[in-house]
Formats: C-alpha cells, sequence, structure tokens
C-alpha cells in the first residue's frame, strides 16, 4: 500500500514550524509539512463560493471561525492530493498534534490494515464515548466504529475512495470539518476511531468558557445528531455505501 503523511502548517505560526518537523520525523511514513490556508486571508469572493448555509439537517449553529474555515480548505486540499498521486490513503495531522512513538507504531499498524474497508479513521485524542462497534485491536489499541464519533481532527487516515468521496461533497460547506465527517447520515461515510491511539492534542491556549445561550444552542445541536445518528443510512460495518 502507498500512503504519505501530510503535516498541516500555518506558515505564520512560526513557534510551531519546529514542532510540525519532528512530528513527521516521527509519525512512522514518509511525508511532508503542507502549508495550510489561512482563514483570515480569505477574500470575499472566496468565502462566497465556499460557505454555504442550512446544507444539511440538523443545522449547524454557530458562524464558522476564519481558523475553522482555512482548516476545512486545508483538509480539502490533502483529500485532492491523495486522489492527484493515487495514494492508497493519507495520513493527515494538524500541527498541534503530539505522538507516543510507541502506541501510535500500534495503531497505525492497525489502521493501515483496515483503511481499504473503512475509509476514514480517526487516531481520538480522548476515548469515545456512546455506543460503539467494536472492529479490531492491536497492543492495546482498540479500533471502533461509533454511533456519535468524536470531534476534533487532529489525526486521521483517509483512504482515496473516501477522499474522492468527500472532495466532491463539500465544494461548499457549511461547518467545521470535524463536524462534517461526524455526520455520516449525510456523508454516507461512517468514520472509525482508534484509542488510544498515542495522538494527543498540545492546546496552546485555555479556551474561555462560552456564555450560556452557546451552550444551550450546542446541547441542541448535539441532540439533534444523535438523533439524526440513530437513522444513517451509513453502512454499520463502516465504509463507503
Amino acid at each position: 500500500m502507498t500512503g504519505r503523511a501530510f503535516v498541516l502548517h500555518l506558515p505564520r505560526a512560526s513557534a510551531r514550524r519546529e514542532a510540525a518537523r519532528a512530528l513527521l520525523a516521527s509519525c512512522g511514513l514518509e511525508g511532508e509539512i503542507w502549508s495550510a490556508v489561512d482563514g483570515s486571508s480569505l477574500s470575499s469572493n472566496e468565502l462566497s463560493a465556499t460557505v454555504g448555509a442550512g446544507i444539511f439537517a440538523p443545522p449547524y449553529p454557530f458562524a464558522l471561525k476564519t481558523s475553522q474555515l482555512g482548516c476545512f480548505l486545508s483538509h480539502r486540499q490533502i483529500w485532492a492530493e491523495i486522489v492527484r498521486r493515487d495514494l492508497d490513503y493519507g495520513l493527515i495531522f494538524e500541527d498541534d498534534a503530539t505522538i507516543d512513538p510507541v502506541v501510535f507504531a500500534r495503531a497505525l499498524a492497525l489502521a493501515r490494515a483496515q483503511i481499504d474497508d473503512l475509509g476514514y479513521i480517526q487516531f481520538q485524542t480522548q476515548a469515545l464515548r456512546g455506543p460503539a462497534r467494536l472492529i479490531d485491536t492491536n497492543g492495546g489499541c482498540a479500533l471502533s466504529l461509533s454511533l456519535v464519533s468524536g470531534l476534533r481532527s487532529t489525526a486521521q487516515m483517509v483512504g482515496r475512495d473516501a477522499a474522492a468521496h468527500l472532495l466532491s461533497l463539500t465544494e461548499t460547506f457549511d461547518r467545521p470539518v470535524d463536524c462534517l465527517i461526524q455526520s455520516h447520515w449525510h456523508t454516507r461515510l461512517r468514520p472509525a476511531g482508534i484509542y488510544p491511539s498515542g495522538v494527543s492534542r498540545n492546546a496552546e491556549t485555555v479556551e474561555r468558557k462560552p456564555p450560556l445561550t452557546q451552550i444551550w444552542a450546542r446541547y441542541l445541536y448535539r441532540r439533534a445528531i444523535r438523533r439524526a445518528a440513530r437513522h444513517s443510512p451509513a453502512p454499520i460495518t463502516g465504509g463507503l455505501v
């Protein structure tokens, strides 16, 4: 199988550059640092061409941040690159990821053995919650399919067919990339997850507690996605329809 690692890195984020290089050097695959899209530099024409509203249910209840726009467009670039190079899969990291090489090596072997069948595998930074179907294990790492997958796009393996499918589906988008991947009732692609994966997120800033209105909106959104997930047409065994 031919695979390649891509570490998304914003060129102006010079403080992260060495960490991005170290991540690439230790991930166990040949790859490259990929210049991420700077969402704050997008023109109004670029925004209107890519950002939609209410594309599918449940509607995303928040305005997209510029960082989320750039993140989504960066992932789309890698999906396109996987297809262009005819890779069997791409291993995509964001540059705030850190890895435990021993645990990650086991998780990577597990993902490579299953990516043809599953299409999209997340290297989770937190334990999966809720109902899940165990697919396989390797040295303590468990690969599962959850009813509702975890958020964050810190690290993931994407197969070529899944990359092509997601690329065609997201010429316009209305929510962050991790929320789109979570929405298997829309994508028809149920993402799998590995935990422990040896991947953690190096958060540099402390997130402020959101106002009560945002907390309530997020609660209603999460309740709606659980309801949508229960009626998803995506295969319960993973992979594309």
